[in-house]
């Protein structure tokens, strides 16, 4: 009798470690995402999940070998150039962390569906807009397929209000820069429009 219940235990363990599923968190620069995803991956480790955490190659803000958040939380990951690089990384695994999800190619949608139909619980944090408020990189339909998609925000440094975007205060047009609270600023919307039309009029003089 002993021997059928642990089967069962067993079983049951098993069922919900292989529950896939694809949970998507999105937000401003300086909104606490890479913050969210290290918390919810420590959690898994802490209940003896197997986890991979990835970064696209392109991060080296902070560390070239780990996930490490604005407040200087950190878990080590592996480093990818592309999306496809994650599923032959990610075998045996229960729960796959992505960082900066902005940053990879379109087909990471793809790759997380296929890994939560096996099983997987996969976890992508990035930023939704880029710096001009356009949706960025794969993130659009990442939350299109997600099961759960968790907006976080920031406080607008102007008002103090809910910040959503990303505002840019140096003058470069390129969409990816890396940068800290030098190169950019969290704003709520109106603070956003007011800076925008800023930028627009500081370039009018200049010309």
């Amino acid at each position: 009798m002993d021997l059928f219940k642990d089967n069962n235990q067993s079983n049951y363990i098993e069922q919900v470690r292989r529950r896939g599923r694809i949970e998507v968190i999105c937000g401003s620069m300086f909104s606490g995402k890479t913050e969210e995803l290290i918390r919810r991956l420590k959690r898994a480790k802490f209940a003896r999940q197997r986890i991979e955490i990835f970064k696209p190659s392109i991060d080296i803000r902070y560390s070239d070998t780990d996930v490490v958040s604005h407040d200087s939380h950190s878990i080590s990951c592996t480093v990818v150039d592309s999306s496809a690089s994650i599923l032959l990384c990610s075998s045996e695994t229960d729960v796959v962390g992505i960082d900066e999800a902005q940053f990879l190619d379109k087909g990471l949608a793809e790759v997380c569906i296929q890994l939560a139909n096996n099983g997987v619980r996969v976890i992508v944090a990035g930023l939704d807009m880029d710096y001009k408020g356009i949706p960025f990189g794969p993130m659009p339909d990442l939350c299109a397929v997600a099961d759960e998609v968790t907006k976080v925000h920031a406080v607008c440094v102007r008002c103090g209000d809910l910040a959503a975007f990303s505002h840019r205060t140096v003058a470069d047009q390129k969409q990816v820069l890396l940068g800290e609270t030098s190169e950019y600023e969290p704003l709520c919307r109106a603070c956003y429009l007011e800076a925008i039309e800023e930028d627009k009029m500081k370039r009018e003089d200049k010309d």
